[in-house]
């Protein structure tokens, strides 16, 4: 049978084997709520490597000091988190990832995991943290060499030098290969010009620039002998120690934003400031005092992108806060819909939220989204580790690295703002209220989706990285070998240590053995439909964009222009691939019994959630008939819905989120105070035989008697 006889099956051949799929959700629940989940120790298995990091930085974020304080002014808001960073140097929280000789610990990943748990108090205090010791002073550690580590490192440890990272301008946003400010060597002083040289060049959106900041790493084009040598970091100091503009330094406050407002976010131009050659942080590229230009890199494209390459660590925690966030808003939402009553189920009693098929609808695939979130996060974080430690530093490790945060941040932070809006409305009223936090953690985290690099441009280079992939497997193949790869070979697929798809695999043929649910429903058949979906599509893509080779510039990059939306989905389907196998790897490490019953469960409704929402691809491309993919819908509310509602709680439960964490009313148990408090009204009521009479009810009983 070939691939597009499979949309062409009669409905008999493709419900032979759904025997158990006419059971009811009810009976489907029943036989979930027999198994029992080990919430204590999938609450340890979820903390990952560095649960003790976590752990203690949870201890911190449970501290009234550090919480986010609503009714703030603008100032306020900024004088107490500036605070709040003072007291992370005191308590020594925010130096793991700084080398031991200067009070660190050398431990990249444990740093990046403590450093996610702060947005449980406020986000603006992990972003604030994040600008000052994740980016200005990482650029001084990463960029620079023991000179700058000698003199610039301390005080910005000690946060003595509050400083900004100043590389993002308004004219070019996410393209900094393109900024336009300029570091101009001056063999005669043996200094560096930083010039502003128009408006849209002005540094934007830093952090520490409006008001706090004393220094900043600036990223300018490097010209030295007439040669511009490309994009370059220099460290530049901004304000004296009173806090006043430094000669020829210009700064602006950003004023108030959609959120992350106790952050001073503000500009920063420069007219012609002077900085000694040596400050230029000089670990890829260097130029002496006869102004003569060395790298150890000698390709400016590369240079460029290792330069980059060693800031990953901003989209890494970026990644690891929304799934944070997630956590807390589901923990936020299921709580509240397994306490609140509204509408009756044909009998006297309200039925409790979870209890309704929307309200599963909504919330648990979300659930199991933010698991699938999570257990790839630790991985990318483990893979961050080997790369910064230095135990797998390698050019191809630092690749597949840049890969995956481009392909996992767009998907946890776009997937944050949908799950905390989700949450917020499946609470009703309540979910707006402020003291809920859901509205303020949505308008904070809303900025995720476009800093550290705009969620569309990044997955734009992770459809590059396929390609570029795919342009080698077959560099030489023939026409022949092509059209075989694009319609598909029996086979295994495969997946190396990163998680980055081996392209070339062969597929299965669906349509001769997927003859109904029963098929999708295996790991194997999940992960081919899965990778199959990304590999044709890259295939698709390659052939679409071959003749860019033989076109001028501005008409391949038309070309590119045209396919760019098919990019975007291409790149997106291998990050849920991605998740889906971080998911499935670390199921395969649950022990046996229900709680690896219940997380196989969880994984289904994750991956066959990402083909029911790509239904529309699978059917054009014959993977599935009509007839599948309906069955594919029903055994999701019919059989995972259910079976997963009832271990909701204990699902939640294990992300071990405290009530200082949580800090909201409608999670705290205060709505099953007044449903028990209501329930126990009308039971009484009805016992007392005091209760008035219904208008129906009485309407009922004079028609029987008529």
């Amino acid at each position: 049978m070939t691939r597009t006889d499979a949309v062409t099956q009669t409905p008999e051949a493709a419900t032979v084997d759904l025997p158990d799929e006419v059971a009811t959700p009810r009976s489907a629940a029943s036989e979930s709520a027999e198994l029992t989940v080990d919430v204590a120790w999938l609450g340890e298995y979820l903390l990952g490597r560095w649960a003790e990091d976590r752990k203690a930085s949870r201890a911190l974020a449970s501290r009234p000091e550090f919480w986010y304080q609503g009714g703030l002014t603008l100032d306020e808001h900024r004088t107490r988190v500036l605070g709040q960073l003072h007291r992370l140097v005191e308590e020594d929280a925010v130096h793991r990832a700084f080398p031991t000789r200067f009070g660190g610990r050398d431990d990249h990943g444990g740093n990046i995991a403590a450093f996610e748990e702060l947005v449980l108090a406020d986000p603006s205090l992990q972003i604030k943290s994040g600008v000052q010791w994740g980016l200005f002073a990482a650029a001084i550690l990463h960029l620079g060499t023991e000179y700058h580590h000698e003199k610039f490192l301390p005080a910005a440890m000690s946060l003595e030098v509050p400083g900004a990272f100043a590389m993002t301008e308004i004219g070019h946003g996410s393209d900094v290969a393109s900024v336009a400010t300029t570091a101009t060597y001056d063999p005669d002083t043996d200094e560096w010009v930083i010039n502003t040289p128009f408006r849209a060049a002005w540094k934007d959106y830093l952090g520490n620039a409006a008001l706090h900041g004393r220094a900043a790493t600036v990223f300018a084009q490097l010209i030295t002998g007439g040669v511009n040598y490309g994009v370059h970091a220099i460290y530049v100091p901004i304000r004296d120690e009173k806090g006043q503009l430094l000669p020829g330094v210009q700064s602006e406050d950003d004023g108030l934003k959609g959120g992350l407002n106790g952050i001073d976010n503000g500009r920063l131009a420069f007219d012609h400031v002077r900085v000694p050659r040596t400050n230029l942080l000089n670990r890829y590229g260097d130029v002496d005092e006869n102004g003569v230009y060395t790298s150890p890199i000698e390709s400016p494209g590369r240079r460029f992108f290792t330069m980059l390459g060693t800031l990953v660590q901003g989209r890494v925690s970026l990644d690891g806060a929304s799934t944070l966030a997630s956590k807390l808003a589901l923990h936020i939402a299921i709580t509240y819909g397994t306490q609140r009553r509204q509408f009756t189920g044909g009998t006297s009693d309200e039925e409790v939220l979870l209890d309704y098929g929307r309200h599963q609808r909504r919330l648990l695939p979300r659930l199991a989204q933010t698991y699938a979130m999570s257990f790839a996060h630790e991985e990318f974080l483990d893979l961050f580790d080997r790369v910064f430690s230095g135990v797998e530093d390698t050019t191809e490790t630092r690749e597949d690295l840049e890969t995956i945060a481009a392909a996992l941040k767009p998907l946890s932070t776009w997937g944050a703002l949908d799950i905390l809006q989700e949450a917020r409305e499946a609470c009703g009223g309540s979910g707006f209220m402020a003291e809920n936090r859901l509205t303020q953690l949505r308008s904070d985290l809303d900025i995720y989706a476009t800093f550290e690099g705009d969620n569309n441009v990044l997955l734009q280079l992770v459809a590059k990285r396929l390609l570029t992939d795919y342009a080698k497997k077959f560099k030489n193949a023939d026409a022949g070998a092509m059209a075989q790869y694009v319609a598909g070979q029996v086979g295994e697929a495969t997946v190396n240590r990163t998680g980055l798809r081996q392209l070339g695999q062969a597929i299965a043929d669906f349509g001769s053995t997927a003859r109904s649910v029963g098929f999708v429903r295996d790991e194997a058949s999940q992960r081919q439909l899965l990778t199959d979906r990304v590999h044709t599509a890259v295939a698709e893509l390659a052939g679409k964009l071959r003749p860019a080779s033989k076109l001028s510039p501005v008409d391949a990059a038309a070309l590119f222009n045209r396919y760019q939306n098919d990019l975007i989905k291409t790149a997106r389907a291998h990050g849920e691939l991605l998740q889906w196998e971080a998911f499935t790897r670390a199921l395969a490490k649950v022990p046996e019994g229900d709680t690896k019953q219940v997380l196989t469960w969880l994984r289904d409704l994750f991956g066959l959630g990402l083909i029911e929402k790509d239904a529309a691809w699978y059917l054009t491309h014959g993977r599935l008939s009509g007839q599948r993919a309906a069955a594919i819908t029903a055994y999701i509310d019919d059989r995972l819905l259910p079976r997963i509602r009832a271990h909701a709680l204990d699902l939640v439960g294990a992300f071990g989120l405290t009530p200082e964490l949580v800090r909201a009313p409608i999670a705290s148990g205060v709505e099953q105070q007044r449903q028990d408090e209501a329930r126990g009204y009308y039971a009484e009521l009805r016992a007392s035989g005091e209760a008035p009479v219904d208008e129906k009810t009485l309407r009922k009983q004079k028609a029987a008697k008529k």
